[in-house]
C-alpha cells in the first residue's frame, strides 16, 4: 500500500473503528451487541492461475469476543425487520476493506439482498459510497440470490439498470434450491455460481457428474461465465476442471481472510491440480482408445466388404459379435434409412419393451446426428463419436460411422456399441 493510500485510510469513516492484526488494517463497526468485520474468499481464475476477485464475507464476535454465524445475524436481522440496513452496512463495511486490501485490478464480489437493488435509494446509497472510495461500478460483482427476490421481474429491471452503469452481476447459489434455467434468461447475469451441493451431487453420483458439464456448456452457449463456489477437496477441483469451469472459490484453494491471497502458492495449488487433470484425462483417452480399438477394427473391416458388393446382412457379424456391440444400420447420402438395423442377438428387441415404439427405425431421417454429418465430412475413415444417450433404447452408446460408396451410391454405414460406464477402461 502506498503512502498516499495509507493516508486516506488513517481515518475511520464514522462509527467504524480501524484495527491492525499482523500488519493489515481493517475496519470494524458496531451491531447492537456485536462487533462486524470483514474477510474475503479469493476467486481464482482455472485459466490464468491467480485470484481475479475477492467475495466480501461478514464476520461478526460478541462482546465476549467469540464469533457469531453470519446467518443467525442476518437471521435475527430479518427477523426485527433491519436485514436492509444490516445489508448496506455489510457492504459499506466490505467496500471499506477491500479499499484497503490494495487490490488494483481484482473484482469485489458483493452480496446484496434483492430489496437493496431495487430500492432506489439503497442503490444511491451504494452508488455514492463508491464514487466517494473513486471504485468504479465495473470492480463490483453484485452477487443475488433472485430466490430471496419478492417481485422477480423488478429485480431484472433494476439489474439491468445496473449493469448499464458498469456492475457485473453473478447469480448466486444456482442449484442449492430449484435449477431454472428460466431464471438465467430472465436475469441475464454475467457469472452463474453453482452451488455446493451440485459438487456434493456429482462427486458421489455417476449421472450428475455426467451432466454437470452439459450444464456448464449450457450456461457457456447462454453467455454466461460459470464459477463453482465450495470446492473443498481434491475430488472437487478436478470435477470443477473436467467441467470447464472459468472461476472457482473453497478451502481447496484459499480460505477466507482478511488480506490477499498469496499468488506464488495459488499457482502452484492450480498448477498442481491442472496436471493431475492432464494427467487422468490422458490415462482415460487410452483406456477408451484401447477399449474402443477392437470394435473400430471390426467395422473398418465391415465397411470395407459393404463397398465391395457384399450384403448388409453379412458384413456386419464380426462387429456385432463384440460383447458392447448393439446394431448395425446404413444411410443414404440424405441420412434416411431404408432399411432396418442389423441385430446379431434376438434378445436386442426385447431389451426394454418400454421403448417399442422406438425400435423400428427403418425410413427414420438422421441427418441431425453429428455422427452421419462428420462420416460425410471425411470419407474414407471411421469416426467415433463421444457417449450419448441413444433414441432407441435410452441407454449411452457410442456411434461409429463412415462414409462408404455402395455402388454408385455413397452411403453412411453406423455402428452403435452399448456403452456401460462401469465397466474398466
Amino acid at each position: 500500500m502506498s503512502a498516499e493510500q495509507q493516508d486516506k485510510t488513517a481515518v475511520a469513516p464514522h462509527g467504524f473503528n480501524m484495527s491492525v492484526t499482523s500488519g493489515l488494517q481493517r475496519y470494524s463497526a458496531p451491531y447492537g451487541d456485536l462487533v462486524l468485520t470483514s474477510v474475503f474468499q479469493p476467486v481464482f481464475s482455472l485459466s490464468h492461475m491467480r485470484a481475479i476477485g475477492y467475495e466480501g464475507l461478514l464476520r461478526a464476535h460478541d462482546a465476549f469476543d467469540r464469533p457469531v454465524p453470519p446467518l443467525d445475524v442476518f437471521g435475527e436481522a430479518t427477523r426485527i425487520g433491519e436485514v436492509l440496513q444490516l445489508d448496506r452496512l455489510a457492504q459499506f463495511l466490505h467496500l471499506e476493506n477491500f479499499r484497503l486490501l490494495g487490490a488494483e485490478r481484482e473484482w469485489l464480489f458483493l452480496n446484496v439482498h434483492p430489496g437493496t437493488l431495487t430500492e432506489p435509494y439503497h442503490t444511491a446509497a451504494l452508488l455514492a459510497n463508491l464514487q466517494r472510495l473513486d471504485l468504479p461500478p465495473r470492480r463490483v460483482v453484485l452477487e443475488v440470490l433472485e430466490e430471496q427476490a419478492a417481485d422477480l421481474d423488478a429485480l431484472a429491471r433494476a439489474i439491468a439498470l445496473l449493469r448499464e452503469r458498469g456492475f457485473l452481476i453473478a447469480l448466486d447459489d444456482f442449484g442449492a434450491g430449484n435449477v431454472d434455467i428460466g431464471r438465467v434468461w430472465q436475469l441475464n447475469p454475467d457469472i452463474v455460481k453453482l452451488d455446493r451441493i451440485m459438487l456434493l451431487h456429482a462427486a458421489h453420483r455417476a449421472d450428475m457428474a455426467a451432466t454437470l458439464p452439459a450444464l456448464v456448456a449450457l450456461l457457456h452457449e447462454a453467455g454466461k461465465l460459470v464459477l463453482f463456489e465450495g470446492v473443498e477437496t481434491e475430488q472437487e477441483a478436478q470435477l470443477a476442471l473436467s467441467c470447464n469451469a472459468d472461476f472457482v472459490q473453497g478451502f481447496f484453494f484459499a480460505r477466507p481472510a482478511p488480506g490477499l491471497a498469496d499468488a506464488a502458492q495459488t499457482r502452484s495449488v492450480i498448477a498442481e491440480a491442472t496436471e493431475r487433470f492432464r494427467s487422468q484425462t490422458e490415462a482415460r483417452e487410452r483406456g477408451t482408445a484401447s477399449r474402443l480399438a477392437p470394435y473400430v477394427r471390426a467395422f473398418e473391416r465391415a465397411a470395407e466388404r459393404l463397398g465391395a458388393g457384399e450384403p448388409m446382412e453379412e458384413v456386419c457379424w464380426n462387429f456385432l459379435g463384440l460383447t458392447h456391440a448393439a446394431r448395425c444400420f446404413l444411410l443414404d447420402a440424405n441420412g434416411r434409412q431404408a432399411e432396418r438395423n442389423v441385430v446379431l442377438r434376438v434378445d436386442r428387441a426385447q431389451h426394454d419393451a418400454r421403448f417399442l415404439p422406438l425400435d423400428e427405425a427403418q425410413g427414420a431421417n438422421w441427418l441431425r446426428r453429428p455422427y452421419f454429418r462428420a462420416a460425410l465430412a471425411a470419407p474414407g475413415r471411421v469416426h467415433v463419436t463421444a457417449p450419448y444417450l441413444s433414441i432407441t433404447e435410452a441407454l449411452p452408446c457410442v456411434t461409429l460411422s463412415m462414409a462408404v460408396h455402395v455402388g454408385a451410391r455413397l452411403c453412411v454405414l453406423c455402428g452403435d456399441i452399448d456403452w456401460i460406464s462401469d465397466e474398466p477402461e
